[in-house]
């Protein structure tokens, strides 16, 4: 793989993966806007239009949903991430390798959503929504083997979506929607001192084991929308199309270093000045989502849904992180590409009070086999749901999903760009297994 070496005196933190990591969609994004769809694999999104959490997924599909409609939904995700090496490679002698495999970095994490929808006359409804469209976070052993690579990775989105939709006719719906989105991130990594003193002092100083830490933290506020349509072919086929724009952040925070403290004022001297704290900024979008989706009532107990979603996920070929003053602390060729994910689901309406759904999907990975790093070990992925819906009263519904994601195993040879870069954070080689478990549970009042 090809990375862009950095000079020892502005350490190479690892920021490129901020926003990467384990998350449940491919890449970092997140799909559980609701518990309703996780029992399909989210199939049918921008089409089904089944309860209010079509303000995200499809704004058109509030035209579908008379009087009013509040929904909280919470889903549990448990990613699973775990690495075994095969032959890394230590930067430098004077720094342990360590045989730690950083045991599960996966977390469980609660995402929480919810939304409102009114209808105000018969073709116009307005709505809202509070969500988390992307995020992570993945935590190793803080002595494992590519600890110099990374530690820990986290990051949280917001969303607020307030939405418009408009019925024109009887067969065609169109919706808007503003998103206002917050990004907090924090990253940390192991910092090999000792090699920073060696090369520092031209190797008259060698220190062994000398160790610290790193920390970067950054947040941004951003804006973007989402656009959708609907349309009623027959009373029993729909379609639906929907697009949600791509959102631009100019990251700023702080990067902070833990040093240690030898018995040579020279040493820490030159530990101070190769890792001085201080301001850093980073630009980055977050991709683009078009989704293409298609609902069909078979009879008046089963329904089939489908959906063919693409995520521009090429808009992070790189990721370039400065310090304020100009001077670049990163630059990581990540060469993402842009992805597809496929979705099939059904529904099968038992009784008046209970509804069955199942999925199945496939999620493609944004990360190229040769520019997979610890903190984005991601493969493609494979979808396995089941869930339901119950009707509590006239009124209530509880819906509820689980999924278990199905991912790819996955090879590393991550050596941070060759050169210096790999002096002080080793060649780390080996290979990984992950999976997701979600589950999720909503409750739909209708007033």
């Amino acid at each position: 793989m090809t990375r862009t070496r950095i000079a020892v005196r502005t350490l190479p933190l690892m920021i490129a993966g901020l926003f990467s990591g384990t998350a449940t969609a491919a890449g970092f994004q997140l799909m559980e806007q609701n518990a309703s769809g996780l029992g399909t694999a989210f199939s049918g999104t921008a089409a089904v239009a089944e309860d209010a959490s079509t303000v995200f997924f499809n704004p058109a599909g509030m035209t579908y949903l008379p009087g009013r409609q509040a929904l909280i939904a919470v889903s549990l995700i448990k990613p699973e991430a775990k690495f075994s090496n095969n032959g890394s490679i230590n930067g430098s002698p004077l720094n342990s390798l360590g045989n730690s495999n950083g045991g599960d970095a996966g977390d469980l994490a609660i995402v929480p959503a919810t939304y409102f929808t009114m209808q105000l006359t018969p073709a116009l409804s307005l709505g809202f929504g509070i969500n988390a469209p992307f995020g992570l976070k993945t935590e190793y052993d803080s002595n494992w083997t590519g600890r110099f690579h990374a530690i820990k990775s986290e990051v949280r989105t917001i969303n607020v979506n307030p939405s418009i939709a408009y019925k024109v006719n009887d067969q065609v719906s169109i919706g808007a929607g503003l998103s206002y989105q917050r990004l907090d991130a924090e990253l940390s990594s192991a910092v090999a001192y000792s090699t920073i003193i060696a090369a520092g002092s031209g190797n008259a100083i060698l220190i062994p084991g000398l160790e610290g830490t790193s920390k970067v933290e950054g947040d941004d506020t951003g804006w973007g929308y989402n656009l959708g349509a609907i349309f009623q072919l027959s009373p029993s086929t729909r379609l639906g199309a929907a697009y949600r724009s791509k959102v631009k952040y100019n990251v700023t925070g702080d990067v902070t270093f833990s040093r240690p403290v030898s018995g040579s004022a020279t040493a820490n001297a030159i530990m101070a000045g190769a890792t001085p704290n201080g301001p850093i900024k980073l630009d980055i979008e977050l991709p683009d989502v078009a989704t293409f989706s298609v609902h069909q009532r078979l009879s008046d107990q089963w329904e089939m849904m489908g959906d063919v979603s693409w995520t521009g996920w090429a808009k992070i070929p790189r990721l370039s992180i400065f310090r304020t003053n100009g001077t670049l602390l990163s630059n990581t060729e990540e060469n993402w590409r842009n992805t597809v994910r496929v979705a099939f689901g059904g529904a099968y309406k038992y009784s008046d009070a209970l509804k069955l759904r199942m999925g199945v999907a496939y999620d493609q990975t944004p990360v190229k086999d040769d520019f997979r790093t610890p903190r984005l070990p991601d493969s493609d992925r494979y979808w396995l749901s089941f869930g339901g819906q119950y009707k509590v009263s006239a009124a209530g519904a509880i819906d509820f999903g689980y999924t278990h994601i199905f991912v790819k195993d996955g090879t590393i040879r991550d050596n941070a760009g060759g050169g210096q870069s790999q002096a002080l954070q080793g060649f780390l080689i080996g290979d990984y297994k992950n999976s997701v478990d979600i589950l999720a549970v909503q409750y739909t009042h209708n007033f």
